[in-house]
């Protein structure tokens, strides 16, 4: 096969020299709600095109490529007392695959412990290009499946205006859980 970036010939969908030289993370870091950090890895523009096959069957392996290249190496160095439990922001499947749930999975490491189908939004609007106001009337309305443990750590691919996260953290906070931090690939804020 060809590499997506290059074209060179590759046995990945972007090439290990593309990944190095294209795909390398760095942190950003953002706050919302009661001074929440939200990290991201990624300016969306840089990789915007890559974000938009997560609904294509080519999506999964770009998503898995994206995450080993950031949020699997951000969880081999993460430290903390115990074990964190991570989870998606609705990681229902889509298109074969759940973009969040293969973010979500990279992150397993002997601090975070990833947890599946925990939090899923009751109705199916999508946020995809619409304004802030947009989404501040059309509420995901998260739903919170039962877990052991307090603190947690949200994971979605893009951070826009924040209220995707916002209204996680809301719907974690009305079931006694303390969100330590967020987790993004990519952020549209950053230029």
């Amino acid at each position: 096969m060809r590499c997506l970036l290059c074209e060179s010939l590759s046995f990945t969908h972007i090439c290990q020299a593309c990944q190095e030289s294209f795909l390398t993370p760095s942190i950003y870091k953002r706050k919302i709600l009661n001074n929440i950090e939200v990290l991201s890895f990624y300016k969306y523009q840089d990789i915007k095109k890559l974000l938009h096959t997560k609904h294509t069957d080519l999506g999964y392996y770009i998503y898995k490529i994206l995450a080993q290249n950031s949020l699997k190496k951000f969880a081999q160095q993460f430290e903390f007392p115990h074990a964190i439990p991570s989870i998606a922001i609705d990681d229902k499947t889509e298109s074969g695959y759940a973009h969040t749930a293969i973010l979500n999975k990279s992150l397993k490491s002997k601090n975070i412990k990833p947890l599946y189908n925990k939090l899923r939004a009751k109705n199916s609007i999508s946020y995809s290009g619409k304004s802030k106001e947009f989404r501040l009337l059309n509420p995901r309305e998260f739903e919170l499946q039962f877990f052991e443990g307090e603190d947690v750590i949200l994971v979605d691919d893009i951070i826009t205006t924040g209220a995707t996260f916002t209204q996680a953290i809301q719907t974690m906070q009305r079931n006694n859980k303390n969100t330590l931090f967020c987790l993004a690939l990519a952020d549209v804020s950053q230029k």
